[in-house]
């Protein structure tokens, strides 16, 4: 049974990976800093499939730790799903110094170390690991939210770099969603927003986290083998790029 790490797993595009990595016969190793939402996980699948990990990725010392402490119980890891992020919505002038330290922790530092971290100890094997990372339309076009959108960009940078970094042993990807309902940032958005967003998509069936899900786990899978640094946009077709 492969393993599969997927951090933020404990709702929205996480928690709809974890169910469907759980469907396609993997065993999870799902991380996240909402006890309560990786409780419920757990209270639906058991041990024999699923492993949770209470974890703070704004935290550098939960970062740096994470991956070696795992592979005490893991000799071997297949994938990585980066997908933990934060998001405020504001103008980079309402950010607090603190708030600033912690999109870039969370939404890119864990990336860098996670993604090494397990790299280095997927190296030995023949058949390639992958890793999958979560950016978003804001980090290609832009975003009011300029370090929500600045930290998705540089997302996409080190998933470009680390596919070379990490050849031929490990793939590295990228999956770009535009606005998905039913998540936490969704709920954030205005009724006003969200009807511009949906305007501007040509394809009209709304953006589930069930929907990118299925793009990760093919993108994770061995069915992509032969694919490695690229960008998959899951935005129903709209912002031209």
């Amino acid at each position: 049974m492969k393993k599969l790490i997927v951090t933020g797993a404990a709702n929205g595009i996480g928690r709809a990976t974890v169910e469907l990595a759980i469907q396609q016969g993997y065993f999870v190793i799902g991380a996240d800093k909402d006890a309560e939402g990786l409780k419920v996980l757990q209270g639906v699948y058991g041990a024999d499939v699923f492993e949770a990990h209470i974890a703070d990725f704004s935290d550098m010392a939960v970062i740096k730790g994470f991956i070696p402490k795992l592979y005490e119980r893991h000799p071997s890891i297949y994938g990585l799903v980066n997908n933990a992020g934060i998001y405020h919505g504001k103008s980079v002038y309402a950010y607090s110094d603190e708030q600033i330290d912690e999109i870039l922790t969370v939404n890119l530092k864990a990336l860098v170390y996670l993604s090494k971290d397990f790299a280095e100890r997927e190296m030995k094997h023949e058949a390639p690991r992958s890793i999958v990372n979560i950016a978003s339309v804001a980090g290609e076009v832009g975003s009011c939210d300029a370090l929500y959108g600045a930290t998705k960009a540089a997302v996409i940078g080190l998933t470009k770099a680390n596919a070379w970094n990490f050849a031929p042993f490990v793939r590295v990807n990228v999956v770009s969603p535009a606005l998905i309902h039913d998540t936490a940032i969704y709920g954030t958005i205005p009724e006003y927003r969200r009807a511009e967003y949906a305007r501007q998509e040509v394809l009209k069936d709304p953006i589930l986290p069930s929907g990118v899900a299925e793009v990760i786990l093919l993108l994770a899978g061995d069915a992509m083998r032969h694919i490695t640094g690229r960008v998959i946009p899951v935005d129903n077709g709209a912002y031209p790029r």
